[in-house]
């Protein structure tokens, strides 16, 4: 497998005609540190796991979806607008292109859920959510409960108290974040799907709360007391494009351990 493409805070290759556009709003960022042989049997067909330091990571990652627009249509009202809580993991692909890999993706409109597991045969589940600002404490409480299909009653509930941008984010921050794309079977088969955004505005976080059972159910063993996150951030949120699924190049899987894991960008 090629070395993976450098980690950069800026889109590398622009979307001019985007398959589809939407705004990712109030995001909160939280994730783990995990093996990457316990995440590499989870990845699609031509990936294995990214990773930083020898480690890959489970993210958790909770936000408000706005203004979903298919090409350069405007934005749908309503459907187009929903929370969104996410468990992914960070992936390379056969042609050193970095990514990320959902193993879930709970919203709360049920029609964007069905059009996505149908359409793009992505992981979406459907949700009773809410993401809520709390003025008096500053804080953004994001809770999510499972309806369909399943594991039914897998929940998550955060809170958060953002602090100040950060000025400049540290490489592990940019390597989380900094995410141009994702790894999926679609129905062709093993694909790349590009986006393009403006940087990040990232501020670090205080993680007041978070009591959840997604990510056991995504396949994942759950995070204890004793795993505490490495990262928590908030980013008030960045207008995105999505583009058309790329076809990797190989479909054979590549075995993780034969290959060197990526350092510090």
């Amino acid at each position: 497998m090629p070395n993976p493409t450098p980690v950069t805070p800026d889109a590398p290759v622009p979307i001019p005609d985007p398959l589809l556009t939407q705004h990712w709003l109030d995001l909160c960022f939280i994730h783990w540190a995990a093996e990457p042989d316990m995440v590499a049997p989870l990845l699609p067909t031509g990936t294995v796991p990214d990773t930083y330091d020898g480690m890959t990571y489970v993210g958790l990652v909770a936000f408000r979806m706005d203004k979903v627009g298919w090409l350069r249509l405007p934005g749908v009202p309503y459907f187009g607008s929903f929370p969104e809580t996410n468990v992914r993991l960070y992936s390379v692909g056969a042609d050193g292109r970095r990514g990320v890999v959902f193993r879930s993706m709970d919203a709360s409109r049920l029609l964007p859920v069905v059009m996505g597991r149908v359409g793009f045969r992505l992981p979406y589940l459907w949700s009773r959510m809410s993401v809520r600002t709390d003025t008096d404490t500053d804080t953004v409480s994001y809770d999510s409960f499972r309806r369909w299909p399943g594991p039914r009653g897998a929940y998550s509930r955060i809170t958060v108290r953002p602090g100040e941008r950060i000025a400049e984010p540290t490489e592990l921050e940019h390597f989380l974040t900094a995410r141009w794309g994702m790894h999926n079977e679609f129905s062709a088969g093993a694909a790349y799907l590009p986006n393009d955004h403006p940087r990040w505005p990232l501020h670090r976080a205080e993680l007041i709360s978070c009591e959840e059972t997604l990510i056991a159910a995504a396949g994942l063993p759950a995070p204890t007391t004793a795993t505490a996150p490495v990262s928590v951030l908030y980013s008030p949120g960045v207008p995105v494009r999505l583009g058309q699924p790329v076809r990797s190049s190989t479909s054979r899987r590549t075995d993780p351990a034969a290959e060197p894991p990526a350092g510090p960008r």
